[in-house]
């Protein structure tokens, strides 16, 4: 719950409006749009809820019997996801590998933006189910995809899976060893024969390029040790620095209608993407690099290559959709935060400077739970320790977890749930104004293909 919650909450808006890429649900369906995401055909559109688990798995190869059925729950942290884990049959002789094998090659690193997965641990775990299951399963499933039957076909496919996340793991960190930086290892590595043409490892969703660039990042990180890249100038006045040196936007976009004629089209993406950060209201720079892009798109195996490609072209064209962004914060996922959690990402939601030069010390007492913290405003940083209360704090604010909920979601005001009785505060309540003055609002949709707007 813990890894899932944080996924959706410290990074979510972002990733929310990154998966709008990644995904292509703004994408007009058919063979100049979106087709699917790879993994499946698009990402449902429903109501976003969240219902807590009665009962945890926490110990490997543990064994359940519910209604009947027993399931043997082999722990999988840190492949497909942080929180992983597979499950066996016996009774019918089932294996269920959750995402860890699917028929695609999948992602060590999901564009749309969330934590490097390992690809040693990956191909571990997909061998120790191997090991464990392989001689007693007839069938294996997934959460995506079809299933496959028969124990000889079974093998097979967790075999070539074991081995593919192996080989982008081991092979990635060998290039890397020999100096290769990331963008090279991802131009130099391919696929030995014996996985390029297995139908279950192309890249219709992850891609061999960016999970070698995942390991790159996994173990160096973004730097690529070149001092002239350890801090360029910034999108912006790099570009019109990039832009002047083209000799100017329209010499620039006349080199690049000419490449693109020749079919360059990765390099007039990235050339034209410097004129529209350098000018972003420069029509013919934007219509170029849109005509890039979509090229890019129309040729891309993975689904979600393509959908990047054609989102950002026609964003390009057409500006952001005017659409209601999709959030993660709803009742549901607001209730799943633990107490810990919530200031968190309260803290997030800081903004530094009009936190500047302030201080102050609240004590937060929940009637429900019974739990305190005390929480430390100083040099613009959110700070808490649970189970302690200052004695000299500014204030005491004593509720309910689902009043603060309630106030989070903008059911109720944190002014009027004290007027009504929900909320008491002790001390100066004029702090908690003012702390909440403070707190950031995300706005779910940004720009990606262009500069950002000044806030």
């Amino acid at each position: 719950m813990e890894a899932l919650v944080a996924d959706s909450f410290l990074a979510g808006n972002a990733m929310n409006r990154r998966a709008q890429y990644q995904f292509g649900a703004v994408l007009p369906q058919g063979p100049r749009g979106q087709v699917d995401s790879g993994l499946g055909k698009r990402v449902a559109r429903g109501t976003v809820t969240l219902i807590a688990p009665t009962g945890m798995i926490s110990k490997n190869m543990e064994r359940r019997v519910i209604d009947g059925v027993e399931i043997v729950f082999q722990l999988a942290p840190g492949s497909e996801a942080p929180a992983e884990m597979l499950m066996y049959f016996p009774q019918f002789r089932v294996l269920d590998m959750a995402e860890d094998v699917t028929h695609n090659m999948h992602n060590l690193y999901t564009i749309r933006g969330s934590e490097v997965r390992d690809g040693n641990l990956w191909s571990r775990y997909i061998s120790e189910a191997l090991q464990a299951f392989g001689d007693k399963t007839d069938v294996v499933i997934a959460q995506h995809h079809w299933p496959v039957a028969g124990q000889a076909r079974v093998i097979d496919l967790l075999k070539k899976h074991r081995d593919m996340y192996k080989f982008i793991n081991d092979q990635s960190l060998r290039l890397l060893n020999h100096g290769y930086t990331a963008a090279e290892i991802a131009e130099t590595l391919r696929m030995p024969g014996s996985l390029e043409q297995e139908w279950s490892a192309r890249g219709y969703y992850g891609t061999l390029r960016h999970n070698a660039k995942a390991v790159y990042q996994k173990y160096l990180g973004w730097y690529d040790a070149n001092p002239a890249n350890l801090d360029p100038l910034p999108p912006v006045e790099n570009a019109r620095k990039m832009v002047e040196y083209m000799g100017g936007a329209e010499a620039a976009i006349a080199r690049a209608r000419d490449d693109f004629k020749k079919g360059e089209y990765r390099w007039v993406a990235s050339a034209m993407n410097q004129v529209v950060f350098a000018d972003p209201t420069n029509r013919a720079a934007r219509e170029v690099c849109a005509d890039a892009l979509e090229q890019l798109g129309f040729q891309a195996e993975a689904g979600t290559w393509r959908n990047a490609y054609l989102v950002g072209a026609m964003e390009l064209r057409n500006g952001m959709p005017k659409i209601p962004g999709f959030s993660a914060v709803n009742a549901d996922t607001i209730k799943a935060l633990s107490n810990e959690l919530f200031f968190d990402f309260l803290g997030v939601r800081l903004n530094a400077a009009k936190a500047e030069g302030k201080t102050m010390v609240l004590n937060w007492a929940f009637s429900d739970s019974k739990q305190r913290f005390m929480l430390t405003l100083e040099n613009s940083a959110l700070t808490y320790v649970a189970g302690k209360q200052a004695p000299s704090a500014d204030a005491t604010i004593t509720l309910a977890r689902a009043t603060l909920d309630a106030v989070t979601l903008q059911q109720t005001t944190f002014t009027d749930a004290v007027k009504s009785g929900l909320i008491k505060v002790d001390g100066d309540p004029r702090k908690v104004d003012e702390l909440l003055s403070m707190l950031d609002t995300f706005n779910l949709l940004f720009e990606v293909v262009e500069p950002k707007a000044k806030t």
